[in-house]
């Protein structure tokens, strides 16, 4: 396997155990402080990785189609499920998080149509500041529960920091619905190529 597609199998993988892990306290009922200590380097990394594939998918050489597709698959997957526990916290309304989803699953589409074109469709310039933005929004939602699971977060800030996270998760809808809106512009050409070989394909 090349290094930046294990760059971005590692992403697959650990998103899961940052889902057991972030539960696991409140299913056992213990160690809730000690989660902390993992889950925040934990968050780190599978983040950074998003980072080395790219970088090591430049150095190497090793950009490819698949690649292309593989990486944000990879990028939707870690961060549904990061986004999914804080919805089960209460960090994320599920409103916003049905939006978001929605929004990952029409670009997968998207990306589908293109592929069966022959067109490989990467990560573009929207798609990757939207994704910061998912960065920094679960980061502080991490944060929080992080500071109340260690006991440093008074509640009475915690209604304060409850509406600045609301803000972050809402800036980041709104700019991963723009992202979308650009690369249906850009990549209109290749969904009317894919809609009209259909409908070539059903005519008798």
């Amino acid at each position: 396997m090349k290094l930046a597609n294990l760059f971005t199998t590692l992403r697959i993988l650990l998103a899961p155990v940052f889902f057991i892990l972030y539960f696991l306290p409140q299913w056992v009922g213990t160690g809730s402080a000690l989660s902390v200590f993992i889950l925040i380097p934990l968050f780190a990394f599978m983040e950074f990785t998003d980072f080395l594939d790219g970088y090591y998918a430049r150095k190497l050489r090793e950009v490819s189609d698949f690649g292309k597709i593989y990486d944000p698959f990879a990028d939707v997957l870690a961060n549904m499920t990061v986004l999914f526990s804080f919805v089960l916290s209460g960090y994320l309304p599920s409103i916003l998080f049905l939006i978001i989803l929605y929004r990952e699953m029409g670009i997968l589409f998207v990306r589908m149509l293109a592929a069966r074109e022959g067109v490989a469709i990467a990560a573009r310039k929207g798609g990757k500041a939207k994704t910061v933005l998912y960065i920094l929004a679960a980061g502080f939602s991490l944060a929080i529960e992080s500071g109340l699971r260690l006991g440093l977060l008074p509640e009475s800030i915690l209604p304060l920091l409850t509406t600045v996270n609301y803000v972050l998760y809402g800036l980041a809808v709104i700019l991963s619905l723009l992202s979308f809106a650009d690369y249906l512009v850009n990549f209109s050409s290749v969904l009317k190529i894919g809609a009209n070989s259909r409908k070539k394909q059903k005519t008798p």
